[in-house]
């Protein structure tokens, strides 16, 4: 049986790239020192592998094995789509 694996939630930066999305996933905690909220934003490289993501989709990403130099997640789900403008 394999390890539990990572699962993030983020929003669709780009996905200009064919079948891979960049999703920016927020991190709030609080600073140890002045005790405000701090957010810090990290993005990851994911595997789309429908082309079905758009900017600003809301996806749920999970770890996988090495895909490419930069590619280590891939999209499970669209949790909610964009609004169309």
């Amino acid at each position: 049986m394999r390890g539990k694996r990572k699962e993030r939630v983020g929003v669709v930066l780009s996905n200009r790239m064919q079948k891979t999305v960049i999703v920016q996933v927020q991190r709030i905690f609080m600073h140890p020192l002045y005790k405000k909220e701090v957010r810090i934003g990290k993005k990851y490289y994911a595997h789309d592998e429908k082309n079905e993501c758009e900017i600003g989709d809301v996806v749920r990403i999970m770890e996988t094995r090495p895909l490419s130099k930069l590619k280590r997640w891939r999209v499970v789900e669209v949790v909610k789509k964009a609004k169309k403008t």
